[in-house]
């Protein structure tokens, strides 16, 4: 049992909790505090207060402050978006603590709150990512009609998420040079084509590699 100190203590914290972010709420000068707000502007972050107080509405309630929730009118295909560019930053698959600003425009909340959990949010990632693998290989346009304006089958444009199956394949760094940006934040990563489309070269997975903005520039001046 906890001795009347913890309790106290315990106490303290969580009326200082509460005063932070009444705090934020002032410096908005709103009547409700978002995750996004709250992490971005806020001493503490939201997952502090959902494990104090149990959710993040809790929290708001016991503040005075309105409950709000996340708009739910955010397309997939931006929730998605913003897992690749933490994917490509971390160089490995985002862990449910770091889905946050500024790595995340959104809090794992926003994900939680769209698909159940975090688990099943990077399930329907992962399923949208490998539908894109399977119609983007050289195989799957072999018998694809061929364009009379361009000569080609593909587009030149590599979309993201085509984008983000070349570098996962490629260990998210440069194939030239090996740099990342998992250990060089300054590393901008860019998936181009082996043989260039202008040469007759497709936009299929066997067809683009990741190379840095350095390396690619290099190879553009060469070509």
């Amino acid at each position: 049992m906890a001795s009347f100190v913890e309790l106290a203590v315990e106490a303290e914290s969580s009326i200082i909790n509460l005063t932070e972010l009444k705090r934020v709420d002032s410096e908005l000068n709103k009547t409700a505090v978002s995750r996004e707000e709250n992490d971005e502007r806020g001493k503490y972050g939201t997952t502090t207060y959902i494990r104090r107080f149990g959710s993040w509405f809790n929290a708001l309630g016991k503040a005075g402050l309105e409950k709000t929730r996340t708009p739910m009118n955010l397309p997939e295909e931006d929730l998605f978006q913003n897992l690749e560019e933490i994917w490509i930053k971390l160089g490995r698959q985002p862990r449910y603590a770091e889905v946050q600003k500024p790595l995340s425009k959104y809090h794992v909340g926003t994900y939680e709150n769209r698909f159940g959990t975090w688990r099943k949010a990077l399930e329907k990632f992962v399923a949208y990512i490998n539908n894109e693998e399977r119609t983007s290989s050289e195989e799957a346009i072999r018998n694809v009609e061929v364009e009379p304006s361009t000569f080609h089958k593909t587009k030149r444009g590599i979309n993201w998420r085509l984008r983000f199956i070349v570098m996962r394949r490629d260990n998210f760094k440069c194939k030239n040079c090996g740099r990342s940006p998992a250990t060089d934040p300054t590393i901008i990563l860019h998936v181009d084509h082996i043989k260039a489309w202008a040469n007759g070269g497709e936009t299929v997975l066997e067809n683009l590699q990741t190379l840095c903005s350095k390396c690619n520039i290099g190879k553009s001046d060469l070509e």
